[in-house]
């Protein structure tokens, strides 16, 4: 892979990322800036099954914002990694701002491009879970509610 073809990869990768982390977060924190309204006016806690699922959005929409931000978090570090020349100069970045906020060990040979985007796509599937998990706990709390 060229030099700019690694750096284009790696910035748009990072910019879906964001793209990724954000849209969720918010969708999240208007429906939990709303739902106490729509609980008090919809006499909800006589429900014990919208109580339930309105308990269960919750966990779920701060599993979402966590998730979220931890994308963000690695977004910064593909951005970082873009900044340099190649991969290799890249990755010895990353894992050097890793290791000085002891998040992980210095590896002695820096993880490839494609493996560090495999992990974070894996973030970002648990981060759809989650989300899936908050939005069908909501609607099924706007369901159970009485009305």
């Amino acid at each position: 892979m060229t030099d700019d073809a690694y750096k284009e990869r790696t910035g748009r990768f990072a910019a879906m990322l964001v793209k990724q982390a954000a849209w969720p977060s918010v969708i999240v924190l208007a429906c939990d800036g709303f739902a106490p309204l729509v609980v008090a006016a919809r006499g909800a806690f006589q429900a014990p099954l919208a109580i339930l699922a309105l308990l269960v959005a919750a966990a779920s929409g701060v599993a979402v914002l966590v998730l979220s931000a931890l994308l963000i978090f690695d977004a910064l570090l593909f951005r970082l990694m873009a900044t340099h020349g190649d991969e290799g100069a890249g990755g010895a970045a990353v894992d050097d701002v890793l290791s000085r906020m002891r998040l992980k060990p210095a590896p002695p040979v820096p993880r490839p491009l494609d493996e560090r985007m495999a992990g974070t796509r894996r973030l970002l599937g648990r981060q759809r879970m989650a989300f899936a998990v908050f939005a069908v706990a909501f609607l099924m709390a706007g369901y159970w509610m009485p009305g």
